[in-house]
């Protein structure tokens, strides 16, 4: 039952985090750059967190060293992939920028095998293939924005293909934080007192705020539902799966993502598309149905 709660949650935080393209897109064509989308994005992100921490009476950190640790996760998994995808997507494109963010379920996979012991087996690497391959079609479909002028006529876009390596693997570092974390802190916690660092890395790069209603709606719906609910929802799940596991069903992301780009700016939804669309779903029900209990977390101190 737990495992399949833990999946739910992962969904909702995959719908949440799919709104993300759409948010930046009207966030950076009302005039913010990249960096300036992800500082305030995590700005607003950071009050909310803080906020609820204090009102649940967590806002507490057990020692110097888990300070220390929420610095050095604020800096390289909040501030660094948040200003990195960004920049993929500037450089490369949102399809490439996309594949190379959906590296993560292998990092992760490498990573929970090394920290926690968690072994390969025959479900996992075929799920996490089979999610690869989706995401990889969908994104080549035809159904992603236009590329960004920076990388128009480019055959191959080297900025690009860097920034969305490095975003891959900094985005699967959150994976293994949390789950090692979230033993002893709340999501809001955690979040909260992270995100100070990642702002405070972020401020020397802002030069404007938001300067109409739609630059200000767009980054509050960042920070408040792509943000704030999806990592609640998202660590919910963790606790209740292992990281491989949710990682590889958080690829429901780019499905999600590519059925909003059509709904908002009638991006076609090709015969490709469909097929990743299948793979991805299809990895994620590999998962869930498929043999092998998981182990979840001890649940936190609230």
């Amino acid at each position: 039952m737990q495992s399949y709660l833990g999946s739910l949650f992962i969904f909702v935080a995959a719908v949440c985090w799919g709104f993300l393209g759409p948010m930046g897109r009207i966030a950076m064509d009302e005039g913010l750059s990249p960096t300036e989308v992800a500082f305030w994005r995590a700005a607003f992100a950071c009050c909310f967190f803080l906020l609820h921490a204090a009102r649940a009476r967590t806002l507490k950190v057990r020692s110097v060293a888990d300070l220390g640790a929420f610095a050095l996760f604020g800096l390289v998994s909040i501030a660094s992939f948040f200003a990195c995808y960004q920049y993929a997507v500037q450089n490369g494109g949102s399809a490439l920028s996309s594949v190379l963010l959906y590296t993560a379920p292998a990092w992760v996979a490498v990573f929970s095998r090394i920290i926690f012991g968690e072994a390969f087996t025959a479900v996992k690497l075929a799920a996490i293939g089979m999610a690869l391959a989706g995401v990889i079609c969908i994104s080549f479909s035809g159904t992603g924005a236009s590329p960004p002028p920076s990388a128009a006529g480019q055959s191959f876009p080297l900025a690009g293909v860097l920034f969305g390596l490095l975003s891959g693997l900094l985005y699967s570092t959150h994976y293994i934080f949390s789950k090692n974390y979230l033993k002893y802190y709340t999501t809001f916690t955690l979040y909260g007192f992270s995100m100070i660092f990642a702002v405070l890395a972020m401020l020397p790069f802002v030069s404007h705020f938001p300067g109409t209603p739609a630059a200000w709606g767009a980054v509050l719906f960042l920070a408040f539902i792509c943000t704030y609910t999806a990592y609640w929802a998202y660590c919910e799940g963790l606790k209740r799966l292992a990281p491989t596991k949710a990682a590889v069903l958080c690829t429901l992301e780019p499905v999600i993502a590519t059925a909003l780009a059509w709904w908002m700016w009638g991006e076609r939804f090709t015969g490709v598309g469909w097929v990743g669309a299948a793979l991805v779903i299809g990895a994620v029900l590999v998962l869930v149905l498929g043999p092998g209990k998981e182990t979840a977390e001890a649940e936190p101190g609230r």
